[in-house]
């Protein structure tokens, strides 16, 4: 029987979305079992979220430190293999950096750190300890992201020209931190959050598309910054105009004041051939449309697709595949590679492909260029 790589987590107690949604992400694929964690900075409430989970009670610590500590303690045949960091922003890089000192991977919700400083300094602990890094901007697992990646490297579109990106939610276009809403509350916090509001929590995404499927760094941005809550202390809404390293041209707009709006994540991507066009909240469907013949529409699992994209297809055909499968594909690359390294082989690579700590650097200097460019007044700032 195969032995399941082990997970410990930090965060994701009673109470908390995210938690729950990187253990269903896990379980998916039989990969990955949940060992230990340390669910809160209560330790009542951690040994709580434990036991509902099913772990014996001394797997569930009261500390990230403990957990870390009493994890290393362990024989190697039942130790943590890896920690899932689920805490809001400004709890991410303490545990990583002692789980990585510590000999553990980590696998942590984006953004990667609470600053820039914190995610350069993690990012030199994983070269210097040369162990795996997955940072979970989950939507690159949509296998019409990949389909539409693959097309672009291997030259379908022609040079890429532009690229527009968007990420329109409506839940923060009232005061909605005042009523105690935990979600709302820390993330309008920059005690918790960072510099940034929607910019960090969404526009990161929207940045980390852009450039997973053009295959362009952002090198320079224009950013006009709003707060359109009163009393608020972060921003809600961003326009930003975009150099990438390619030579394209981008515009990305990331907003959580768009009444009405869910979480309508869309991006276009324009060559010299052609466009193509994915939407998250129709995510089995990529549209390509071409100067010189019909459009086409391409759906995952059907026809000729690239093996990354097959690779990362789950069900039959017109089956929905969605935000968890997208998330799972995350977790199971991580699994895979890991457990190549484990057993002395290269892994496939078809599923070494997810973020690492570089793509969470470049994030955090999203965040700061895009912060720096709206205070000046959308004045042109380079990311380089």
């Amino acid at each position: 029987m195969k032995q399941k790589i082990r997970m410990g987590m930090v965060g994701g107690g009673k109470g908390a979305f995210i938690g729950a949604v990187h253990r269903m992400a896990a379980a998916i694929d039989g990969e990955i079992e949940l060992v230990c964690g340390a669910f809160s900075s209560d330790p009542e409430k951690s040994s709580a979220s434990g036991a509902e989970l099913g772990l014996p009670p001394e797997r569930c610590y009261p500390t990230f430190e403990a957990m870390i500590k009493g994890e290393k303690r362990l024989n190697p045949e039942k130790r943590m293999h890896f920690v899932s960091i689920v805490t809001p922003n400004h709890v991410h890089f303490a545990p990583a950096k002692m789980a990585l000192e510590n000999g553990f991977h980590v696998v942590c919700d984006k953004p990667v750190a609470f600053n820039l400083q914190e995610a350069l300094k993690l990012e030199k602990l994983v070269e210097k300890t040369g162990l795996f890094f997955a940072l979970t901007h989950n939507y690159t697992g949509y296998p019409m992201v990949k389909q539409a990646r693959q097309m672009i490297r291997h030259g379908e579109l022609g040079v890429v020209r532009k690229v527009v990106v968007e990420y329109p939610q409506g839940w923060l276009s009232t005061n909605l931190e005042a009523s105690g809403n935990k979600q709302a509350s820390w993330r309008t916090d920059p005690t918790k959050s960072g510099a940034a509001g929607a910019m960090g929590d969404i526009g990161t995404h929207a940045e980390n598309l852009a450039e997973y499927i053009t295959g362009q760094h952002i090198t320079e941005m224009c950013a006009d910054i709003s707060t359109f809550v009163p009393g608020r202390l972060l921003d809600d809404d961003g326009n930003v105009l975009l150099r990438l390293s390619g030579g394209a041209k981008g515009i990305l707009h990331a907003s959580q004041i768009a009444a009405g709006e869910e979480n309508n994540l869309s991006i276009k991507v324009y060559g010299e051939k052609g466009g193509l066009e994915w939407r998250q909240m129709e995510p089995n469907t990529l549209i390509v449309r071409w100067l010189d013949q019909p459009t086409q529409m391409y759906r995952t699992g059907v026809g000729k697709l690239y093996p990354e994209s097959l690779a990362h297809t789950r069900i039959p055909a017109g089956h929905p595949e969605g935000y968890l499968e997208a998330f799972a594909n995350i977790y199971r690359n991580f699994a895979v590679t890991l457990r190549a390294r484990l057993e002395g082989r290269e892994p496939d690579p078809l599923y070494t492909d997810f973020p690492t700590v570089a793509d969470g650097v470049r994030g955090m200097r999203f965040i700061e260029k895009v912060i720096e460019s709206g205070k000046m007044g959308a004045k042109w700032v380079s990311l380089k």
